[in-house]
């Protein structure tokens, strides 16, 4: 059996600049390719301080395409070997992938290896592995040096899973073990006790600090697939990954509404989307001297009446255009077109006609008035009945007085719910533009999960209650 012992190093993303491959047949080494590569984009600072590799070295090295082929050669019936395996082979993969080939190869990670017939180090790296285990390791972040490094660290690890004829080897290159596709640092058993029911996930790092957090329909399929996925945001994340804990949730909407708020409170570094909470711009609706009814947006803090938030302005005039295009209004009086005497919209007939006195104030104001209507709820106290976390539970969404009040779980039962009862199983939530999002996207495709509660109850304000009522 041969080995190909790989190390890349790259611009810092997704290009190679130096590739080093060693074959090893289990005793020694017996051939080997180690070039730079010339990435084809620029190399910043902080990566050729880091390496030492920089753009006048590899202005005039091979491109990848001109050693695609060797490197196909050299590797072919090789099992490929690298520490922190996913990250390289991924990469090499993903440059194939570019050319219009495919690269597939047997893997081993020695990271993980490391974790199992050595097991007990307080750090995994191969810096830290080779100190620990009194491996010369020259040219640090270097490709050539730390191949080479791996190469020892490697027949370390073969001799001692020999003493077991190679149990631990081979049970890693069993397709069906999953090994050779989880995150270095992280357990396999991890992996093999996630659910695959509904529900949301965290990725935490070697800190015991959450990095991501995500919903899914079937959890362990959903993590299984960032581990696939050769992204470099992706890649990145699962290297640091070290363990994954989850919430069940019962039903995708409660697992949305979850993931929602977890981001808020948590401000995962891997996650862009819905992590801001502080809105800086609101929409507003104002009548003129002719008495038409315009929209408008403006920084929150002068908005007295705000109709809906946002975080950026282009957020703000990307919606209105959007409600614009909907309800067939005119972009002159949606502040998108200002200091026209007629909108352009009107030229190309998708304007009434209202900015050229065409069309009559009262029914262009219903129409803004109609626009208006549709960002809030359809009604004022209602509750979303969901599936719960078992047969004998119902999970549920609660809106009262127009504000989502946050969800929860009760017992079946043949009687109906009060407003009171789902406030006091409730899990209370900040109702927030995102939630507001989630709920109006899921009950249009899911109207028959409405049940309305009391339309007179009333919710009495509570100023220490962590919710934060949002005008509308």
């Amino acid at each position: 059996m041969k080995y190909a012992i790989v190390d890349i190093e790259t611009d810092g993303g997704i290009k190679i600049t130096e590739i080093s491959i060693f074959i090893f047949d289990g005793e020694q080494v017996v051939d080997e390719f180690t070039t730079l590569i010339n990435p084809t984009t620029y190399i910043p600072a902080n990566i050729t301080r880091l390496t030492g590799i920089t753009n006048t070295m590899v202005k005039n090295a091979p491109k990848f395409e001109q050693v695609a082929k060797k490197i196909h050669e050299v590797t072919e019936n090789c099992i490929f070997v690298a520490h922190n395996v996913n990250f390289d082979y991924g990469i090499i993969g993903k440059e194939f992938n570019s050319l219009g080939f495919s690269f597939k190869r047997k893997k081993l990670c020695t990271v993980r290896l490391s974790r199992k017939l050595l097991p007990g180090k307080r750090s995994y790296s191969l810096g830290k592995l080779c100190v620990s285990e009194g491996i010369t390791l020259t040219d640090r972040h270097r490709a050539r040096g730390d191949a080479e490094a791996t190469v020892i660290l490697f027949k370390k690890l073969l001799a001692k899973d020999k003493e077991d004829d190679f149990k631990i080897i081979n049970s890693f290159l069993n397709p069906r073990s999953k090994e050779a596709t989880l995150p270095p640092l992280l357990p396999k058993e991890v992996y093999t006790n996630l659910s695959q029911k509904h529900g949301v996930y965290y990725f935490w790092n070697e800190d015991k600090q959450v990095i991501y957090v995500g919903k899914a329909n079937n959890i362990k399929q959903r993590v299984l697939s960032h581990f696939h996925d050769k992204k470099k945001k992706e890649i990145t994340m699962c290297m640091a990954t070290a363990n994954i804990t989850y919430t069940e949730t019962g039903s995708e909407l409660l697992a949305l509404l979850l993931e929602s708020a977890e981001i808020k409170r948590l401000f995962p570094k891997f996650n862009r989307a819905q992590r801001r909470i502080q809105h800086s711009f609101a929409l507003f609706s104002y009548v003129d001297r002719k008495g038409i009814m315009h929209l408008a947006w403006n920084n929150l803090k002068h908005v007295q009446q705000p109709i809906r938030k946002f975080y950026t302005i282009t957020e703000a005039r990307k919606f209105v255009e959007e409600l614009c295009q909907t309800f067939e209004l005119c972009p002159k009086y949606c502040n998108l077109q200002t200091n026209v005497s007629s909108c352009f919209h009107y030229q190309i007939k998708d304007c009434k006609g209202i900015c050229k006195e065409e069309e009559a104030i009262e029914t262009y104001n219903k129409r803004v008035e109609l626009a208006v209507q549709s960002l809030r709820f359809d009604r004022k106290n209602f509750v979303v009945l969901e599936s719960g976390r078992s047969e004998k539970e119902l999970g549920f969404a609660l809106v009262l007085d127009n504000i989502y009040k946050g969800y929860g779980y009760v017992q079946k039962q043949e009687s109906e719910y009060t407003p009171e009862d789902y406030l006091e199983a409730v899990e209370h939530q900040k109702d927030n533009q995102d939630v507001r999002k989630i709920l109006q996207g899921y009950l249009k495709k899911h109207p028959d999960s409405i049940v309305q509660l009391d339309p007179t109850f009333k919710v009495e304000r509570d100023t220490t209650s962590p919710i934060l009522k949002m005008e509308f």
